[in-house]
């Protein structure tokens, strides 16, 4: 099992968590939401619960709770630049369809 970030995903969160002053890692997370069944989320972790999973890349602890862990195993974060929009992308081998607005997904 595994999580992984790409250059430009570690050296993104690494600059949030500097600016921030404080933080264990990022927290890969998936909840019940939108109109293909699960959403991505994402949020800063201070210290990991028990029950998580801590992946290291590249500097960065990636957090992840055992629910969510098996929708994301083998998951690539990236961060991408297009145009005016920038964001964090999941490349995600689980993911079987998504909805139109790219908001949701299933496995």
């Amino acid at each position: 099992m595994s999580i992984t970030l790409s250059d430009s995903a570690a050296t993104r969160v690494s600059n949030f968590l500097h600016n921030r002053g404080k933080g264990f890692g990022l927290r890969l997370g998936v909840r019940t939401s939108g109109c293909s069944g699960m959403a991505y989320v994402l949020e800063f972790v201070d210290a990991p619960q028990p029950e998580d999973t801590v992946f290291e890349d590249k500097g960065v602890n990636v957090v992840i709770d055992a629910k969510s862990l098996v929708y994301l195993d083998g998951t690539e974060l990236d961060f991408v630049k297009e145009g005016l929009n920038e964001g964090f992308k999941f490349n995600n081998p689980n993911m079987k369809d998504e909805c139109g607005c790219g908001e949701s997904f299933n496995v």
